[in-house]
């Protein structure tokens, strides 16, 4: 049954710190993600090589290769037990059978550890989106969606107890509508394209999941939101507009959790503190340690509110020490160490999560709606009503009312030049109905309709 969030699963802001969550996730090896410790996540790749049937050997070498460092380190560095993420690139998913071996040989491995040396570790399974291997893309229809949806159950067959992914529906229309600083077409590829497609796709991966007994984990809005940030960090977009997109993921990422979904969220799904606020759910950040696949300015505020601290993908390259792989999990065991040691007194902990918030907060508008204060009074105004496309739209007004008034109040740094932005967002968004089918047909007339298939989302 769907479940309708209307209300936050915290009473305030101070109850919003690293390690703990209201609906925490116990394993049956002893791992409690979201009861009181943060567990590193370990997330890697390959180096850069062909993926074809000839050299999946070789893959697979490299993937015994990588883990085998991973669980080698953690047990040398005492670590009481990881999760590992295995984002399985296109040719792995679109070739299923290769997907599922990657995801069996690298559990078994981990298998292997915990029974001899008794490191805990759960693994989480992100099979690639490989719908937009073709254009337009076929969302609901064709041989893709199906390979996907394979690869899926076999996967969680082999092993791996989370299912998640980063699914793309609308991104067709969101990558034009960030070039162009279009929030109204954001609105339409994230409230309304994003919100079915994640609808279709997270029922039939909570089925997966409770058929095979698994986790049906979390979505990420990493190809939208992600996509704004390192726009803005390049100057191709104002630092502002990226973070009302950012705010705007919000409902969109949601919809997995209103399906079914349990977590904890992706680490690349910087929404994540907003989907803990409403839901309840443990959450895996990246920040600082995503620095092997994207420069950001939230290094330090996406750790606050973790429950999994993760590093994005790495891929196994020779660094001086190590493989880049086992180099990442050293510095994350090191970095929950320490917020473990801290989160064991609560009134240190809530130091060390206000001096993470802090350190980076006031620099960036894209950090500045990531403060647990921040993020609990939008999250108050989303949940007020249960019309995703609605909220979408109050997410994006209510973002840029935050960012004005932290303006006026010298409480964020926004560059002079961008502050007619929020200008420009509010004036296009009074062009916004508030009904999803009037404002489909008020906005398609302007839309390349040969980059998407309406069919394909429910739409006429």
């Amino acid at each position: 049954m769907r479940k309708h969030f209307t209300e936050l699963s915290y009473n305030s802001s101070e109850e919003l710190i690293y390690g703990i969550a209201k609906n925490p996730i116990r394993l049956k090896n002893g791992i409690t993600i979201g009861g009181g410790d943060v567990y590193p996540e370990i997330n890697f790749t390959l180096p850069p090589m062909t993926i074809t049937k000839e050299t999946m050997p070789e893959v697979i070498e490299q993937y015994k290769q990588i883990i085998n460092g991973v669980c080698k380190r953690a047990v040398e560095l005492y670590a009481p037990g990881i999760i590992v993420e295995v984002e399985l690139l296109p040719e792995m998913t679109a070739n299923p059978n290769w997907g599922i071996e990657v995801c069996k040989v690298v559990r078994e491995i981990m298998y292997e550890y915990e029974s001899k040396y008794q490191l805990k570790s759960a693994m989480r399974i992100t099979p690639n989106d490989v719908r937009d291997m073709i254009r337009p893309p076929r969302m609901r229809t064709g041989d893709y969606i199906n390979k996907m949806f394979e690869t899926f159950e076999g996967c969680a067959k082999s092993g791996a107890e989370f299912l998640a992914i980063e699914s793309t529906g609308g991104k067709e229309i969101n990558d034009d509508a960030l070039l162009n600083g279009d929030i109204r077409r954001v609105i339409l590829a994230l409230g309304i394209l994003g919100v079915r497609d994640m609808e279709y796709l997270w029922g039939n991966i909570v089925d997966i999941a409770n058929t095979t007994k698994t986790y049906p984990a979390s979505d990420s809005a990493c190809g939208f939101a992600n996509t704004a940030m390192v726009l803005a960090d390049k100057g191709f977009l104002p630092k502002v507009f990226s973070a009302v997109v950012r705010v705007a993921s919000v409902p969109r990422s949601l919809v997995a959790f209103e399906m079914g979904a349990i977590g904890p969220s992706k680490d690349c799904a910087y929404e994540g503190p907003y989907i803990k606020t409403i839901a309840g759910v443990p959450i895996s950040m990246e920040g600082k340690t995503s620095a092997c696949a994207h420069l950001s300015p939230i290094g330090n505020i996406t750790l606050a509110m973790a429950d999994l601290w993760s590093n994005e993908t790495v891929q196994n390259i020779k660094l001086l020490s190590d493989m880049a792989p086992t180099v990442y999990t050293e510095q994350l065991i090191y970095d929950c160490r320490l917020i473990n040691v801290a989160g064991k007194n609560r009134d240190d902990a809530l130091k060390l999560r206000d001096w993470l918030v802090e350190s980076d907060s006031r620099f960036d508008p894209q950090a500045y709606v990531l403060r647990p204060d921040v993020v609990y009074n939008i999250s108050k105004e989303l949940v007020k009503v249960e019309d995703n496309f609605i909220r979408t739209k109050i997410a994006v007004q209510v973002a840029i009312e935050v960012l004005r008034k932290a303006y006026e109040e010298r409480k964020v740094n926004i560059p002079p030049r961008e502050i007619k932005w929020l200008d420009i967002m509010s004036m296009q968004l009074e062009d916004i109905p508030d009904n999803e089918e009037e404002f489909w047909y008020q906005i398609k007339s302007e839309l390349d309709l040969s980059k998407f298939i309406p069919l394909e989302y429910g739409l006429t």
